[in-house]
């Protein structure tokens, strides 16, 4: 009976292995092979996040060269963990994070989502402590568009883990930035002008969110 369930053991260990092996996708590795190679000064400003800091020109945005993007699209909170080094080592003067709306979608409880949230946010205090770090709440969506059906139902689960993130902030010697007010519709939605699919940003909703986040960069 011992070998049976130390063979069944050693199975799940296997797949696990597999499963984290083939976690991410050819873009993830893409972006980290990238990454790895290019330098973040001691005063350079990063960006950190999934799809959403994936695709804002921040540089020009905010019209600083010294402004790193370091987003991923589709990527989770373990996701940036496990590239977290590619930024800390190099200990940048600030980092902008921006994570968890992926995570929501996997069904997670906003629980498990904190407290995973919470040991990214040390990493980053005992890796880089004079680093100043800003987090982030996460966005409002708006499902009216109906492309994200993972997030249909879950709208809810947004403002409960930014409480979650507010706290988290405190207890850790970072700032809490609130977006929704320059994103938010009369409904609590993403401004139906600042998005063509509900969840990610155009032109005019990069500009909503650099209006402000630029109090903090200078």
């Amino acid at each position: 009976m011992r070998r049976f369930f130390t063979f069944i053991l050693f199975g799940l260990l296997i797949l696990a292995f597999m499963f984290k092996a083939e976690a991410h996708d050819e873009y993830w590795k893409q972006r980290t092979s990238l990454f790895e190679v290019l330098p973040i000064g001691t005063e350079d400003i990063v960006f950190l996040g999934n799809s959403i800091t994936d695709g804002g020109e921040f540089h020009e945005l905010l019209e600083r060269p010294d402004v790193k993007n370091r987003g991923i699209r589709s990527d989770v909170i373990e996701g940036v963990r496990e590239r977290l080094d590619q930024v800390t080592r190099w200990h940048p003067s600030k980092i902008f994070l921006l994570i968890g709306i992926n995570d929501i979608s996997h069904g997670q409880t906003v629980e498990s989502l904190s407290d995973k949230y919470e040991e990214l946010v040390k990493e980053i205090r005992e890796q880089s402590p004079d680093t100043r770090l800003y987090i982030q709440s996460v966005m409002p969506i708006n499902n009216s568009f109906n492309r994200y059906k993972a997030l249909k139902g879950r709208e809810n689960i947004i403002p409960l883990l930014n409480n979650e993130l507010k706290e988290i902030a405190e207890k850790n010697g970072a700032v809490y930035i609130n977006l929704w007010p320059a994103l938010e519709d009369s409904k609590g939605r993403l401004k139906k002008e600042f998005t063509f699919d509900g969840l990610h940003l155009n032109g005019k909703g990069y500009k909503a969110w650099m209006s402000i986040i630029s109090k903090y960069i200078d």
